[in-house]
């Protein structure tokens, strides 16, 4: 990393972590689990996590600068978050970094089989994308097709938010109980 983009790099880290919180705060949610049946394991964690830091981050890089930016830095957050959770669950330092590519890996998959159907607004689509990665193809009747319908509402939420307010990393998506449908 160069000396400026570790410089302005760093003037985006703050409100990087204040919006990672909020897609963890979001996902954390336990209607998530109650009322959809998203399993309450470390892989059904991660893709509710997953799904809001990527809606977060695909509504950034759609922004004028420093909205990229952010963008990287809620990756950078999440990934350092990932980090974290692995060594503090014992992982060895060893296979951190296998672990952490296949996490990558896992959320940019997800990101990508998700982006289509977001921009086509195609809750179908989104919701067998849904099924297939949150409950691993298994999903309980109607469930992938309300979380898909969730995720749609989050992000017309999201696409009403001003960049303004992303740069102050205060912002919070919208409750379950009001997008679940």
């Amino acid at each position: 990393m160069g000396f400026f983009s570790f410089i302005f790099g760093a003037r985006h880290e703050r409100p990087g972590f204040l919006l990672y919180n909020a897609a963890v705060q979001a996902a954390r949610d336990p209607a998530w689990f109650e009322a959809l049946g998203v399993p309450d394991t470390l892989d059904g964690r991660f893709d509710l996590i997953g799904l809001f830091a990527a809606l977060l981050i695909r509504r950034l890089r759609a922004l004028p600068p420093p909205g990229p930016a952010l963008a990287q830095a809620v990756f950078d957050a999440m990934f350092a978050d990932m980090d974290f959770n692995l060594r503090e669950l014992g992982v060895s330092d060893m296979s951190i970094g296998r672990r952490m590519r296949a996490m990558w890996e896992a959320f940019h998959g997800r990101a990508l089989a998700y982006e289509g159907p977001l921009d086509e607004a195609d809750a179908p689509s989104l919701a067998a994308a849904m099924a297939r990665n949150v409950w691993r193809g298994q999903a309980p009747p109607g469930a992938a097709d309300r979380l898909a319908q969730a995720a749609l509402a989050q992000n017309r939420h999201l696409s009403g938010i001003d960049l303004a307010k992303f740069q102050t990393g205060a912002i919070a998506f919208l409750p379950a109980s009001a997008v679940l449908v």
